[in-house]
């Protein structure tokens, strides 16, 4: 193969590999999903799991790390990666199942490349379809764990909460890369990655009336390096735009994780195990500050 065939083969390769970043997730649909959490006493306790391309393995491992110390929410609220895990986790997969599934699934399961669009790569059916039977169908209002999946609307460019209805579409619009998805139309109107609006939504999990809000931040600064490819370019600059507003909302919630990933970029997808080790390290440390807040936040109503 000439020079220009290998430049246009890895392109492709490198293409497909980020159209699957909020993807990869998803986990086979022939997986037992575990028993829900409990409804917990105390506070309602929402746990927040924001945007972050391939950076979104790491929810999985702080999710195994809040499981280990019995920290369970009540409330899942998530946006774009963090939507896609959670939305899992609502209908009842452990920390220890995702993880299995991440590592092993395929893009092919959940990918359908599109022929001849202009708006994106990606059609989404597949995604939609994979994430409905691997839930066996189960609309959003019905999981284990009431959940929010957050988008943007295309043409106004406000928020848009799902808590009812198809659970795969929700997802899928939450996941929905500019350029690199094409947009799906839920009644008559087109939806984006959740991510350009509200990449780690406190807010919405405050309005939904969450009392204490765990927030998992993913997000982190560009690396010191020069993308080589177009796609590698518009995360790049996702993760300039986003640095700021992730930040500003992760300062509403009463703990905020935030697994160190900056040493790995946003679209190393081959990185899967090292987010979920460090997602899982990072929420060890802080699962006892959870617990004393928690604690905290009880001891008032304990006196009276």
């Amino acid at each position: 193969m000439s020079e220009s065939g290998n430049h246009d083969h890895n392109r492709r390769n490198s293409l497909r590999m980020l159209a699957t970043a909020p993807l990869l997730l998803a986990g086979a649909a022939s997986a037992q999903p575990g028993k829900a959490p409990a409804r917990a006493e105390g506070p309602r306790v929402a746990l927040v799991l924001g945007s972050g391309s391939a950076r979104g393995f790491s929810h999985i491992g702080v999710i195994k790390a809040l499981e280990a110390a019995r920290i369970k929410p009540d409330l899942i609220v998530g946006t774009s990666a963090g939507a896609l895990v959670g939305a899992f986790y609502a209908a009842g997969f452990t920390g220890a199942q995702m993880e299995e599934l991440a590592i092993r699934v395929k893009d092919i399961d959940i990918v359908d490349m599109g022929t001849g669009a202009k708006r994106g790569m990606v059609m989404g059916d597949t995604l939609q379809m994979f994430v409905n039977k691997a839930t066996r169908e189960r609309p959003i209002e019905s999981l284990g764990i009431p959940f929010i999946a957050v988008a943007t609307q295309l043409r106004t460019g406000e928020v848009k909460t799902f808590r009812s209805g198809d659970l795969g579409l929700a997802v899928r619009a939450s996941c929905s890369v500019p350029g690199v998805f094409i947009p799906p139309k839920i009644n008559d109107q087109e939806y984006v990655d959740g991510g350009l609006v509200a990449p780690v939504p406190v807010r919405i999990a405050r309005d939904a009336g969450a009392d204490f809000v765990i927030a998992v931040d993913v997000s982190s600064g560009p690396l010191n390096a020069t993308p080589v490819g177009i796609y590698e370019q518009v995360m790049h600059s996702f993760d300039i735009m986003g640095r700021s507003l992730a930040k500003l909302e992760a300062e509403q919630a009463d703990v905020v994780i935030r697994p160190d990933t900056a040493r790995i970029a946003s679209t190393d997808f081959n990185a899967r195990a090292a987010f979920i080790q460090i997602g899982q390290s990072t929420g060890t440390r802080f699962a006892p500050v959870v617990q004393e807040k928690l604690a905290a936040w009880r001891a008032p109503k304990r006196r009276a």
